[in-house]
């Protein structure tokens, strides 16, 4: 039987052949930021400061290399989004530790765009401002972790092969523009069944055993399942998926540990919510207005979700997306993706990019250039998804408030030709001509692109609608059959930097957020199809392209306004709320600790919490952390003034936990005048019948 085995594993191996044998890399690592007393990055709120955590939030890497020793390494994060400053020194100290092996051109960041974490890390004004400016506190574990996580993968490389498949996912998302939507062409529209991309695309990495032991997945949908009135660091939507594929995947491990490394991103999701009852006035429960979103009097349009609370929503749809990309690893039609890997990167000022485009309206071809950085009034109304300014904006408003837009102005107001440029948005922040105390919005944003045998990798600075992924994607798509060749395109959003939304142009006249977030005017599409187009070319062309002009690097001019931990005092560790004695399942585990505040030690990779069950052995074997689903704790302030603190620990016991005697462990740092010192305490015992 040894040498049957033996003999198999062998056909495996010869099997890879040379045309499909890569060497591939998976790592992930924490990035969980300070949990407490920072603004969310995400809806622009200055009020929604984190007070703990729900779940922890990690950086996943892959590397995949061909046999010519070309490399790409594709990151994504459980966070809002990446900047110019972060990626800048992720690739720097990537330099310090392997040299020019990992450089712009070949790293490419996405995040899952959760709105559940802290942020400050943009080191942009109109990103950064409801953060109180940038916070080094946030910036610094996803630089230091995203690092870790590459390093992981570098050192975790193998033979394997790489495999994609479309599967698509049931109830996981609407279109919250459709008066954008269904302005485009109707001969363009009549080419999909619907408003939305349904399908879950996944490329899937399998060892020289042919064992699955990673994949990548890219899905069209918002992660905001988790709303505004959420105050604890959440994974959301896509990060829960990522979450049940590992905990699948990597049986019997703590959350965040584990060989399998499975990771999800966005993309073309810009008019995509995950709020699938669709959006209604809050108070009365009427319809809202399509075009404006406007409700009665005293009244806000927002988005529902499936479930009963924002936590509920968030693992019917994670669950949702999961199941999709389950069923794509064991059950659907597999493409093996063989041939070489390439890369192009080139920066792009977007302000000074020219063209021609087929206009659908007038029928015959323009000219057209991109604008200076601008946002619309739209852009202040928000989304269902998070109503902003609701009592003074409304979305489609093509004419503008003039009293809002004369203070708005008053910064820095825009000239002629700034106002015919973005025609028909009304500007309300003419964001590219203001650069105090450091510039508000990318002048300057890297454009991407990775070539992993046939299938194609986007790195698109900006957030995209349906229809803009969609002919973004049939660019390429139409070059490659040119060249005699079927690709898969993998439009990615956000990645690298953030630079808000692109839309169509047809959509860009209706001046929803989306459109009225068009940070480059109604050609950004425009510009971006040229841009990848070229990038492409010179890819399959085998030649070179200039690096295009170098982003501002802005750091020294940074501002924080943020208040540090000065001191803590108190008997720390010490329970003040003891658990029962005795527990059933689904019941929930209470505990209180005396704190200290978490920003002083943010457990990187560790936790500040351990669920611990008794073993036959006697000792105690750790089951849960603060990185579980069923797990959350809270932080508050007792005195500000001397410093106290208290930490609430909850636990739901799940249905598969086996009866047994547990106990709960807290574990801080304080800050005083000798510096911060650690500290630990633990609950009694409890039993699980």
């Amino acid at each position: 039987m040894g040498y049957v085995k033996l003999f198999a594993a062998i056909l495996v191996v010869l099997a890879v052949g040379a045309e499909g044998r890569y060497r591939i890399g998976l790592g992930r690592y924490d990035v969980t930021g300070p949990s407490v007393e920072i603004a969310f990055m995400g809806y622009g709120s200055m009020t929604q400061r984190g007070i703990g955590i729900h779940t922890r939030q990690y950086a996943r890497a892959f590397i995949i290399e061909d046999e010519t020793a070309n490399r790409v390494v594709f990151v994504n994060a459980d966070i809002s989004a990446f900047s110019d400053a972060m990626r800048r020194e992720i690739i720097r100290l990537l330099r310090l530790r392997f040299g020019d092996l990992y450089t712009t051109a070949n790293v490419m960041f996405a995040p899952t765009h959760t709105h559940a974490g802290p942020g400050g890390y943009h080191q942009l004004v109109l990103y950064d401002i409801t953060c109180l400016g940038f916070i080094e506190e946030t910036f610094n574990p996803i630089v230091f972790g995203v690092r870790e996580a590459i390093t992981r993968a570098h050192n975790a490389m193998q033979d394997g092969r790489a495999f994609y498949s479309e599967v698509p996912i049931e109830d996981f998302g609407i279109n919250r523009s459709p008066a954008a939507y269904y302005a485009n062409p109707e001969h363009e529209r009549r080419q999909y069944e619907e408003d939305i991309d349904r399908n879950l695309q996944q490329i899937k990495f399998v060892n020289a055993r042919n064992e699955t032991v990673g994949a990548f997945h890219w899905v069209a949908t918002h992660a905001v399942s988790m709303n505004n009135t959420n105050y604890l660091i959440s994974i959301d939507n896509l990060g829960y998926a990522s979450y049940l594929l590992e905990q699948e995947y990597n049986p019997g491990n703590l959350v965040g540990t584990g060989t399998f490394v499975g990771a999800f991103s966005t993309s073309n999701s810009g008019d995509i919510s995950p709020n699938i009852l669709g959006p209604r006035c809050y108070r009365n429960g009427g319809e809202c207005d399509t075009v404006t979103s406007q409700c009665p009097a005293d009244d806000v349009c927002k988005g529902e979700g499936p479930g009963e609370t924002d936590k509920e929503n968030t693992k019917i749809i994670g669950s949702n997306i999961y199941k999709a990309a389950s069923i794509g690893l064991k059950n659907a039609p597999q493409r093996e993706l063989t041939g070489s890997v390439g890369f192009m990167h080139q920066f792009v000022e977007m302000s000074r990019q020219t063209g021609q485009w087929f206009n659908n309206a007038t029928g015959r071809y323009e000219t057209f250039r991109g604008c200076l950085p601008a946002m619309g009034t739209s852009f202040a109304a928000g989304t269902t998804d998070g109503p902003g300014a609701y009592s003074f904006f409304e979305q489609g408003d093509t004419s503008g408030n003039p009293f809002w837009q004369l203070v708005g102005n008053s910064l820095r107001p825009p000239n002629r030709d700034d106002r015919e440029c973005h025609a028909p948005k009304p500007i309300l922040l003419m964001t590219g001509r203001m650069s105090w105390p450091y510039l508000w919005q990318p002048l300057i944003v890297p454009t991407q692109l990775f070539k992993i045998g046939g299938a194609v990798i986007l790195g698109v600075p900006s957030e995209m609608t349906t229809m803009a992924g969609r002919r973004l994607r049939r660019t390429i798509q139409d070059l490659g059959r040119e060249l005699g060749e079927e690709l898969v395109v993998l439009p990615t959003g956000m990645a690298n930097t953030y630079s808000s939304y692109v839309v169509t142009f047809e959509e860009y006249q209706v001046q929803r957020y989306e459109g009225g977030s068009a940070t480059y005017g109604p050609h950004t599409l425009t510009i971006y199809q040229q841009q990848y187009a070229r990038l492409f070319s010179a890819l399959q062309a085998k030649q070179s392209l200039p690096p295009g002009p170098t982003p501002r690097d802005e750091s020294r001019d940074q501002l924080t306004f943020l208040t540090p931990v000065v001191m803590d005092t108190g008997r720390f560790g010490r329970v003040l709320v003891e658990p029962r004695t005795i527990y059933s399942r689904r019941q929930v585990v209470f505990v209180t600790f005396v704190a200290a505040n978490p920003r002083n030690d943010l457990r990187t990779e560790s936790s500040y919490f351990f669920v611990d069950q008794l073993q036959p052995n006697g000792q105690f074997r750790t089951i849960a952390t603060d990185a579980n689903w069923e797990t959350k704790f809270i932080w508050r302030r007792t005195s500000t003034l001397l410093g106290q603190s208290e930490i609430d620990f909850y636990w739901t016991i799940p249905d598969n936990a086996e009866s047994g005697t547990y106990r709960i462990r807290h574990f801080g740092a304080s800050r005083g005048i000798l510096g911060i010192r650690p500290y630990d305490g633990s609950s009694r015992t409890f039993v699980i019948n």
